[in-house]
């Protein structure tokens, strides 16, 4: 009999042991259920929209543009370069995605999300980038974690293996090289880790493996900035037959190598088709190499040379203006991408005839943003790019204080 009750016994405490557990387990899971959709309330409560950029631009800024795409060729690569189509898959990459593997939106609010941040390498540019990304982040309360490879795509690979080993609740990535940014877009997203792309354009495969892509129009841009070499071109060489310009391209492999010769050349050959290409080389991001770069055109094209476009506003910037004030040439036109302190100076004082609104703050920041409306369950599309504008001296003084 005493046996039968301490059974009896053991097998209520039991039961009753269950009940609490299974109770407790109840309250966890509704409580957990109750902060996600406080957390996710809260979230949706931030107001990035006031936030501003060093130079008094609002900071998160998104183009109002509707893209127009045009249908894809068979064969982009069999076409010439000098054809804008050529460019395709690079230009427009993403659009059209075909996405695999993505993860939903847990939907449950950006803050206290653990970001991680791969950039491409020191730079100012990158500096201010990432105060902008900082800005959002704080704005939402999440951890971001910035992490450079200066440059170096073995370095980078590295820091992606090692953000995986981590597990982040999501990765933002600037692919150093356009082509390898396939591997490391699939590596990520096999890990189930959500990605998004930023700043330089990768090829349209590696889109498929991201949420989306963040940052400027870089081909777009420089056809504009183009268009307004070109006309600047003839307004100074009325008549000509023959307009020859070079390029000062931008470090090989990641898009603005393509964007910030190819673009122009291609959209030049039908707008211009006067404009002829004399020289094309990437002395690196040294005012030094770049200076003798252009010496040695100035020696070899003489009076041909009548126009520069640099894929970069500051170092070969002031690398193409020494040059051509040693030669004591003022009449080559020379225009570049981006809107660094140093090349807005130049605008200013009329060395430089035009460069792009590139806001580095916006890029890092439009990318955190993307990564938080993800978090709070926002529908995404597949690409957000950045406006585009062109600096003249008519309207530099409206871009001060410079972002770096």
């Amino acid at each position: 009999m005493k046996k039968t009750i301490s059974v009896l016994l053991a097998a209520f405490m039991i039961l009753c042991l269950g009940s609490m557990v299974f109770a407790a387990g109840g309250r966890e899971t509704q409580v957990q259920a109750v902060d996600a959709e406080e957390n996710l309330r809260a979230s949706l409560e931030v107001d990035s929209s006031v936030l501003t950029a060093a130079d008094g631009q609002q900071l998160l800024r998104i183009t109002q543009e509707v893209p127009v795409i045009p249908a894809r060729p068979e064969n982009p690569s069999a076409l010439p370069q000098e054809d804008p189509l050529h460019w395709y898959d690079m230009e427009f990459a993403g659009w059209e995605s075909t996405k695999v593997n993505i993860p939903a939106s847990p939907g449950d609010g950006a803050i206290g999300k653990r970001v991680t941040m791969i950039v491409h390498g020191d730079h100012p540019w990158t500096t201010a980038c990432t105060t902008g990304a900082q800005k959002v982040a704080d704005a939402y309360q999440m951890r971001l974690n910035i992490l450079s490879p200066n440059w170096d795509l073995a370095v980078q690979n590295q820091m992606i293996d090692q953000s995986i080993n981590e597990r982040p609740d999501m990765i933002l990535l600037i692919p150093l090289d356009a082509r390898t940014a396939v591997q490391q877009a699939r590596r990520i997203n096999q890990a189930g880790i959500p990605l998004i792309l930023f700043n330089t354009l990768p090829t349209a495969e590696a889109m498929n493996f991201a949420i989306t892509w963040t940052g400027p129009d870089d081909f777009g841009q420089m056809r504009k900035l183009s268009m307004e070499f070109a006309d600047e071109l003839r307004r100074r060489n009325p008549g000509a037959s023959e307009i020859g310009i070079a390029y000062v391209q931008h470090a090989p492999g990641g898009s603005p190598y393509f964007a910030r010769s190819w673009g122009p050349v291609s959209e030049l050959a039908g707008y211009a088709p006067e404009i002829v290409t004399l020289d094309m080389q990437a002395p690196g991001f040294e005012a030094d190499r770049t200076m003798q770069l252009v010496s040695d055109w100035l020696t070899r094209f003489g009076s041909r040379l009548k126009g520069i476009f640099a894929a970069d506003d500051s170092a070969q910037a002031l690398g193409i203006i020494e040059a051509l004030k040693r030669a004591g040439r003022e009449d080559v036109v020379v225009v570049a991408a981006g809107n660094s302190k140093i090349g807005m100076d130049m605008v200013t004082e009329g060395s430089l005839f035009a460069i792009t609104y590139q806001t580095a703050e916006g890029d890092g920041a439009l990318a955190v943003q993307t990564a938080a409306d993800w978090f709070n369950g926002k529908e995404i599309p597949n690409r957000r790019n950045l406006p585009q504008h062109i600096i003249t001296e008519s309207d530099v003084a409206d871009f001060y204080p410079p972002q770096w």
